[in-house]
């Protein structure tokens, strides 16, 4: 397990709220309010927090019909089309004339670029141009999905557009130190800086158990619920997780499985596990409901760069069994908070499955030093944090351009959406 320091979850300084008043920041983001995804959730609060200290904040980004979130801030539109083959995502085409002139009507002291896609490569180059400060975080791990697709051969390249992504940002915000590592083994080691995801434990927590709702469920008082939380898209690791459940199965483990979310992948799953209780895409009390009723968070995934899902599941006072993976290992302690195995050994999480499922105490006691964990990860000291990254960037250079702006690629192909 490779822990967050516990210096990042510092309370916000009182010079850096100050330095939030009247700044100008212009956030590109490829998921904003068309989406109801980690990202699109982070980037929300992110942008209601800096609103709340006096900043303003101008987003640019797709958006649809049937928006899934009310989102926070200004939004500007860009132009897009419906991912091929993931229609709930939107690939943006960039910005239009009346966009660039009201991004530099706008006058942003700080450029902030969440995906590097086409929009995000075009607003580098015009940050460039007009002398403005650039940042960027990482948020999804583009290359770890292309296995799951049949697209392995193309990870080489897709490396090489993030390291011409990267170098002209002035810092790259990482959510974990797994993560570091990884960007730094494909050569993006200049400028990272910690900033990992929060978590609200108001909302979240395990006060929120509802005994009534599990049993319109089906659910007995005593069973033990195994629950899944997340998209249902096959690079979670869906089978991983199906085939963990159905070795519980012969190893005669008493249980019960919980899913939680909606996609695509979600018929294929049904077919693998005709059992479980699938109560589709939850949110807000519903979903911390869901948490707290349950007893036991499995999440096999290794595509994640920081997993909300586990830390969400985590303040509901849940032990957690996830991979070994950039994600979860920086949140789950092994023996402590739950167990972390091999993100593809069914075998191994099944086993550790069974033996929370089976002591009652361990479990209990793990849900409980899970919870104080989580509680650390306050969403006003995680957003403290990057707005200190921010300040401290503006008072020591106006200006991010190190290199001449002409070897900036004028267009890419978008990464993701």
């Amino acid at each position: 397990m490779t822990a967050l320091p516990h210096d990042l979850f510092a309370p916000l300084d009182e010079a850096v709220e100050d330095r939030l008043d009247g700044l100008r920041v212009a956030l590109f983001t490829g998921a904003y309010n068309h989406i109801a995804d980690g990202v699109a959730l982070t980037l929300n609060r992110l942008v209601a927090f800096l609103e709340e200290h006096g900043a303003e904040v101008l987003v640019f980004a797709p958006t649809s019909d049937r928006p899934a979130l009310q989102h926070a801030g200004l939004l500007d539109p860009v132009r897009s089309v419906a991912m091929p083959g993931r229609p709930e995502y939107r690939v943006s085409l960039g910005l239009s004339r009346t966009q660039r002139r009201r991004l530099e009507a706008f006058a942003p002291d700080l450029v902030h670029i969440a995906t590097p896609d086409v929009l995000g490569f075009q607003a580098m180059v015009l940050a460039h141009r007009m002398g403005i400060p650039v940042v960027s975080s990482y948020h999804t791990h583009f290359t770890s999905y292309l296995s799951y697709y049949r697209m392995g051969w193309l990870e080489g390249v897709a490396w090489r557009v993030l390291r011409t992504f990267y170098r002209y940002a002035e810092h790259v915000y990482v959510p974990t130190p797994t993560m570091v590592r990884v960007l730094a083994q494909q050569g993006i080691s200049e400028g990272i800086h910690l900033w990992p995801r929060g978590v609200d434990t108001h909302l979240f927590k395990p006060g929120r158990r509802d005994v009534e709702w599990r049993r319109s469920l089906g659910f007995a008082d005593d069973d033990v619920v195994v629950t899944f939380v997340s998209r249902l898209v096959w690079e979670k690791g869906l089978d991983v997780f199906a085939d963990a459940i159905d070795r519980l199965k012969r190893l005669r483990v008493p249980h019960k499985v919980l899913v939680v979310g909606e996609g695509p992948a979600r018929t294929g799953l049904q077919e693998l596990l005709p059992d479980a209780v699938f109560v589709g895409y939850l949110r807000g009390e519903d979903l911390a409901r869901a948490y707290a009723s349950s007893d036991v968070f499995f999440f096999p995934s290794e595509t994640e760069t920081f997993g909300n899902v586990t830390l969400e599941a985590m303040a509901s006072g849940l032990p957690a069994v996830c991979a070994d993976a950039a994600g979860s290992d920086a949140l789950v302690r092994p023996g402590r908070t739950g167990f972390l195995e091999a993100g593809r050994d069914g075998n191994a999480m099944a086993r550790r499955i069974a033996t929370l499922v089976l002591d009652d105490r361990l479990r209990e006691r793990m849900g409980h030093e899970a919870r104080v964990e989580a509680e650390r990860y306050a969403w006003s000291a995680v957003l403290g944090r990057i707005a200190g990254y921010y300040t401290r960037l503006l008072d020591r250079s106006p200006a991010a351009a190190t290199e001449p702006v002409s070897v900036l690629p004028q267009a890419t192909p978008a990464v993701a959406a």
